[in-house]
């Protein structure tokens, strides 16, 4: 495969990203790539600076593939650079190539779109909390943006607070109640039977509070479009057929992934061990989120196609 040949243009740009990288304590320089580079030979210049390459091309793709360097593939459409590094952030993020914590340097073109010519210090936990709430508006659901908030909000501070002092684990399904519902069974008494909707509405602190203290039994949260819990402390019963997940994801991940596969419904799955929050949809992981000492909340500035996990 032809290579295009690393300028001195190039070079002075990488040295300058891994000066920035390393006074910064950044743990990779993420490289938006148009043309097919030596890859190897630019890792080269990074010096100890781990590089990940994204990029849509599929010839460059396969360099990159070649060369042995952590690899994000892209969506091939018409994206500004700004969309594309955040598509580039959340996909490696999916594949563990990053965590949320984590500092990088982005290294683009701007001005020559072929090219390499500007780099930014982006600190992902910052970034991610801009971007969510253009990735959640993104999903092909008819779950409304401020149920999928809220809940995923609630996910996030069960992750990262756990329960009287104990990580806890556990698992909401929301949207498609009707289909999720009869997919299910009931694993203890359900401690939602019996209110109104008004007293079962995720926007209500109450309710909220109440769902903490019932995150540490077994089974999922179920919950409707609207925001209103239809039911908890459910086994989920969908078929894990056909489905592929990363290595150490549990029984939970799992029935997160087949639920969200077989009704549509948006499945949001805590990991007990890490904290860690999983959106699944149509089977696969679309955002992941790790837990962090203080809270992060969806902003509205407008700033994952699904991706195995």
């Amino acid at each position: 495969m032809k290579r295009h040949a690393i300028s001195e243009q190039v070079v002075s740009l990488l040295t300058a990203a891994r000066h920035v990288a390393e006074n910064n304590d950044a743990v990779a320089i993420l490289l938006l790539a148009e043309i097919p580079f030596d890859f190897a030979e630019l890792s080269k210049h990074l010096r100890h600076v781990r590089l990940v390459v994204a990029t849509d091309k599929p010839d460059v793709q396969r360099a990159v593939a070649e060369d042995e360097i952590d690899l994000v593939p892209l969506l091939h459409e018409p994206q500004t650079r700004q969309h594309q590094i955040s598509q580039a952030l959340l996909e490696a993020m999916a594949d563990d190539f990053l965590q949320t914590g984590d500092k990088i340097v982005a290294v683009y073109g701007v001005f020559d779109r072929d090219g390499l010519d500007s780099f930014s210090l982006i600190h992902l936990a910052e970034h991610l909390a801009k971007l969510t709430a253009r990735d959640l508006q993104r999903l092909e659901t008819q779950v409304p943006l401020e149920t999928l908030r809220i809940v995923v909000d609630l996910a996030i501070e069960i992750g990262r607070e756990g329960r009287e002092g104990k990580p806890v684990g556990t698992l909401f399904v929301v949207g498609n109640h009707r289909k999720v519902l009869p997919l299910s069974h009931e694993q203890v008494h359900d401690p939602f039977r019996g209110y109104g909707q008004k007293e079962r509405h995720i926007r209500s602190p109450r309710v909220r509070e109440s769902i903490k203290e019932l995150a540490q039994i077994d089974g999922a949260f179920i919950v409707s479009a609207d925001g209103v819990v239809q039911a908890a402390g459910r086994i989920l019963d969908a078929p894990a057929e056909g489905l592929t997940l990363s290595k150490g994801l549990g029984s939970r991940h799992w029935a997160a992934a087949a639920i969200s596969k077989v009704t549509n419904a948006i499945a949001i799955a805590i990991s007990e061990s890490t904290g860690t929050v999983r959106l699944f949809q149509n089977g696969y992981v679309v955002l992941r989120i790790e837990p962090m000492e203080r809270g992060m909340k969806w902003s509205d500035v407008d700033t994952e196609p699904p991706i195995t996990e």
